[in-house]
């Protein structure tokens, strides 16, 4: 699908709000061409080292994880409204018993600056490089956090994507 470049952050609380839900949809795409995407609920787009970025948090759980662990790059893609079941798959089912893409004839293209994988039908999409990645302390963690989002397992890698260019569609 043909969008527009936009600035990063152009209509960036419509993102940041579509991020608290429904949630945006995170794709990782391996050199070998394959593609994963899940819904993520957690994120921050800002300013690192000078650079546009988009942080997202990944488990070492998630078939994700190694999509991006492999390639170094994803992309951000925001829903559209009539997407939200789709994205509740996404959020539910993993890409290692289902083909998310295939199963809901979701169609996608290759990034612009990236080879990770873009959803047609989304109208906002960041693509990323990962420059840095972190892995979760959990003795940094306020109990709170800790208890509420770890219990002492599968702390998340929060991945800093620079963001290589944002594309959106004229109505977004």
């Amino acid at each position: 699908m043909q969008r527009p470049p936009v600035p990063y952050d152009h209509q960036l609380s419509k993102t940041l709000s579509t991020l608290v839900r429904p949630g945006l949809l995170l794709v990782g795409t391996r050199p070998s061409g394959e593609s994963n995407v899940m819904t993520i609920g957690w994120g921050t787009v800002g300013v690192v080292w000078g650079k546009p970025t988009f942080v997202v948090l990944v488990r070492p759980s998630r078939h994700t994880f190694g999509f991006i662990e492999d390639s170094h790059e994803f992309t951000v893609n925001v829903p559209a409204a009539d997407m939200r079941e789709w994205v509740g798959v996404c959020g539910s089912k993993s890409g290692r018993d289902l083909d998310k893409f295939a199963a809901y004839g979701i169609a996608t293209s290759p990034g612009q600056n990236v080879q990770t994988a873009t959803i047609d039908a989304c109208p906002m999409v960041y693509e990323c490089r990962v420059v840095h990645w972190s892995d979760m302390i959990p003795a940094n963690l306020v109990p709170e956090a800790e208890t509420s989002f770890y219990r002492g397992q599968d702390y998340h890698r929060m991945y800093f994507g620079q963001i290589l260019g944002a594309y959106a569609a004229s109505d977004y």
